[in-house]
């Protein structure tokens, strides 16, 4: 038979624990480059940009469009990583159990 309180208590402490975790993944900063490493965004865990770094060389008022797709690439890049580190994190969490519906 199942202990209903032992469950209760299992669910509660993975719950702090997804908590702690989810403070943790906000608090990570992730960069990525686009362009031969002209363009560097980095974001937050929460999926905030929080630093944009462009070489000069590229700043060309004749190469605007060129610019915008390497930043538009360079914060999709970091948005990737995140999910990515975000996905690994909750995975050790739930032990590799999978998707589990309300996590994030």
């Amino acid at each position: 038979m199942v202990d209903m309180n032992k469950l209760l208590k299992e669910a509660q402490k993975m719950q702090q624990r997804m908590e702690k975790m989810k403070e943790e993944v906000a608090g990570e900063e992730i960069s990525h480059s686009s362009g031969g490493g002209m363009v560097t965004a980095t974001i937050n865990g929460n999926h905030e940009l929080v630093d944009l770094k462009i070489d000069p060389e590229v700043i060309d008022p004749e190469e605007k469009e060129m610019l915008e797709d390497m930043i538009i690439a360079a914060i999709n890049g970091a948005n990737e990583k995140i999910d990515k580190y975000v996905q690994e994190k909750f995975g050790e969490l739930s032990g590799g159990m999978g998707g589990i519906p309300g996590l994030m």
